[in-house]
């Protein structure tokens, strides 16, 4: 199985105040599947990473050490983000009051047909209006 997954889901993981149930979740379907992000998860992920260093909740061995962990997942970064900012992800951000980055998120989860992993409301409330579904837990 392949998903679309925001930055928001990733940090979570990397701040134990911010982990919650739903990011545990999405976590446990990278075991047997992979995440497809757009070409800017990188920069975000540095930027949440360094702004945490200088607000004092982590330290550089321990951003070096989250980057290493995050590597290490099955992630795709989707390197044709760019080509559609100006087209489709700009017209979703007019269309749904989203940021440009939230819309490269939505963006790639219509395009390619996936889920999209993500925590913040108001994504998840434009992706449903799309019809992108939100990843969920695995029924057994």
């Amino acid at each position: 199985m392949r998903f679309v997954l925001d930055c928001s889901v990733a940090m979570s993981w990397c701040f134990s105040d911010e982990a919650d149930d739903y990011s545990d979740t999405v976590l446990d379907f990278l075991v047997d599947s992979e995440a497809l992000v757009p070409s800017i998860w990188p920069l975000e992920v540095a930027n949440v990473l360094v702004m945490a260093e200088r607000r004092k909740r982590i330290n550089e061995a321990q951003t070096m050490r989250l980057v290493e962990l995050l590597e290490s997942l099955p992630l795709v970064v989707d390197a044709s983000t760019p080509d559609r900012a100006m087209g489709p992800i700009l017209s979703l951000v007019r269309e749904h009051q989203l940021s440009a980055y939230d819309a490269a998120y939505l963006e790639l989860a219509m395009r390619e047909g996936l889920p999209l992993a993500t925590r913040d409301d108001k994504l998840t409330k434009a992706a449903r209006s799309c019809g992108v579904v939100r990843l969920e837990r695995k029924e057994s």
